[in-house]
């Protein structure tokens, strides 16, 4: 279905405008598939040139920084291989930035970004399963989000030790951030969202594009349905639910400026779905912020890397001196 979709000329442009509004739809799922190749093998030579393994132990017992390493490669979670990038200083008492893609993207997504937040602090990320260099989920299962929440858990085991934990997450990335963090706040002491898959997507798309529409609008609201449903490479379910509260850890969210200009039809009431969908966000915290990231589609960390970087770092800085 989804090939059959991003092959039709009509109803390209508008699939992946809204695919990249977080809907995550075939064809940006086509070129994460078609990038793995390349990845694996740079994955492998930078692991080799880049990776020191190895945990730092802190002065008193028991504590730990986690994997002290620069650069990218493979850990064994539960019988899967996993990749993961780190890079920046490992400071005792500081916090781990955990950077997570949207639906579709490898970690070398948010590469640039990473890069740019290692000047000042420590900071990872790694390809869920099914994504980037990451082995796929079993076939014929379906990932919830307990499934890819223990998955965090492990890798954080690894990567963070016993520091403390920001997560910041693009798109899908940010949607799992956002249901992890309320479950997990002994460790998750920060929280950005970058323009986050929203709370009740399955719902609101059903409710704004109504089931007699036709033609592209149609198959935008099916298609991004069926992605919901799991028929997505990571075969996860994008379910539907309320907003967790995590207490008052400080939490930033950021949404895009305009996405769905191409869509004119359904565009302004999409646009004030995923607007109403990010204040929902609000919730997960007595701390929260929301604001536009002006200038930027949903890729705000691309298109507004200077907004991003700055949002980050005021939330590490936070949690870093909040007790």
């Amino acid at each position: 279905m989804f090939r059959t979709l991003a092959k039709t000329t009509a109803a390209t442009a508008v699939v992946c405008t809204v695919a990249g509004a977080g809907l995550v739809l075939d064809q940006e799922y086509a070129k994460a598939q078609s990038d793995t190749t390349a990845t694996t093998a740079a994955t492998a030579t930078t692991a080799t040139v880049g990776a020191t393994v190895g945990a730092t132990v802190g002065a008193s017992v028991g504590a730990s920084v986690g994997d002290s390493f620069t650069g990218t490669k493979k850990i064994q979670i539960d019988g899967h291989s996993v990749n993961v990038s780190c890079s920046g200083r490992t400071h005792r008492g500081e916090p781990l930035v955990m950077l997570m893609a949207g639906g579709g993207e490898g970690l070398e997504n948010m590469a640039p970004l990473q890069k740019s937040l290692a000047k000042t602090s420590r900071v990872c990320s790694y390809d869920r399963l099914g994504e980037g260099a990451s082995d796929k989920p079993a076939p014929g299962t379906l990932q919830t989000v307990d499934d890819t929440g223990r998955l965090l858990t492990k890798v954080l085991d690894r990567l963070a030790g016993d520091r403390p934990v920001v997560l910041a997450g693009h798109s899908l990335g940010g949607y799992i951030a956002a249901r992890y963090t309320p479950d997990h706040t002994d460790r998750v002491k920060g929280l950005v969202l970058l323009d986050a898959t929203i709370p009740h997507l399955t719902r609101d798309m059903n409710r704004t594009i109504p089931a007699d529409a036709t033609g592209p609008a149609a198959q935008l609201r099916d298609g991004a349905i069926a992605v919901n449903e799991g028929q997505n490479p990571e075969q996860f379910v994008i379910a539907d639910g309320p907003v967790h509260s995590a207490g008052c850890i400080p939490v930033e969210i950021l949404k895009h400026e305009s996405q769905y200009a191409e869509v004119p039809q359904y565009g302004p009431a999409l646009e004030d779905m995923w607007a109403k969908g990010q204040n929902e966000w609000l919730k997960i915290s007595r701390n929260s912020h929301l604001s536009t990231a002006k200038g930027s589609g949903h890729y705000i960390h691309i298109d507004r890397p200077d907004l991003t970087l700055r949002t980050i770092n005021r939330v590490t800085h936070r949690a870093a001196h909040q007790h």
